[in-house]
């Protein structure tokens, strides 16, 4: 789909490519160092992403989704060189949890996309990636050493990359402005504040979303951990409990 991304560029070699015509507004990021690239997160698979990439640089280009949901890996069909957490290696392999008629109601929500995806041609992508990852893995891109959070809560391989020299944290679904979700039967809620709890312990400069707003600063993170303390005080952080609104975000539970 032509125009589908918006490419923004972080610092010279950083770049932010969005989805803004789709209600997740989904934001990926490439990272370059000097031998390869890193492409976290891959979209819904609406457009071309390696198009956009291949704009930005020639390197050779790993990607890895922050957790195996539609939105974050529907460009993966284009880069055969991909990893997932151990814990979701089962569902790019088949055994995604939910249905494909769950996920296109989900891709056409808000949007007058049925001309663009055709429900009986849409599934969500398959594959067998290049390897598995782990908490505290590092992936050196040559001068860029990125590391690996395991964060789990919104799915249970869900993952945080890090960068210690910048202190750039790529939040994935995690953290973000907006209504996060922790109530489908895959999520765990506690999980959820355990991750928040270990990312506030970074030394974070700036904060990188997958969804929405990039103009968002580290004190979300905090927010955040303060509203899940809250809420876990009340005794209600279990699935079930319901919308919880704390002005710049709000969960579902």
């Amino acid at each position: 789909m032509e125009n589908w991304f918006l490419t923004k560029q972080i610092d010279e070699n950083t770049f932010a490519i969005s989805e803004p015509k789709h209600w997740e507004e989904t934001n990926c990021y490439l990272l370059i160092g000097t031998k390869k690239a890193l492409l976290i997160d891959t979209g819904l698979g609406v457009g071309d992403i390696s198009s956009e990439i291949g704009k930005i640089t020639d390197k050779p280009v790993i990607a890895v989704p922050s957790h195996v949901h539609w939105d974050h890996i529907g460009g993966l069909r284009y880069y055969p060189e991909f990893y997932v957490h151990e814990l979701e290696k089962d569902w790019i392999d088949g055994n995604f949890p939910l249905s494909n008629e769950f996920v296109y109601k989900m891709l056409v929500k808000d949007n007058d996309l049925t001309d663009v995806i055709k429900v009986d041609d849409y599934a969500v992508f398959r594959g067998k990636p290049s390897g598995v990852l782990k908490d505290g893995d590092i992936i050196d891109l040559g001068g860029r050493k990125i590391k690996v959070l395991h964060t789990p809560g919104h799915s249970p391989g869900h993952l945080c990359f890090f960068e210690e020299e910048t202190g750039y944290l790529f939040t994935g679904d995690l953290i973000y402005k907006g209504t996060l979700f922790a109530n489908y039967e895959s999520t765990d809620p506690e999980k959820y504040f355990e991750s928040v709890r270990k990312i506030a312990e970074l030394p974070i400069k700036r904060v990188f979303p997958a969804h929405h707003s990039l103009d968002i600063s580290t004190e979300i993170v905090f927010e955040v951990l303060d509203g899940l303390t809250e809420i876990e005080k009340q005794k209600k952080l279990c699935r079930g409990s319901g919308k919880f609104d704390f002005g710049n975000w709000s969960i579902l539970l």
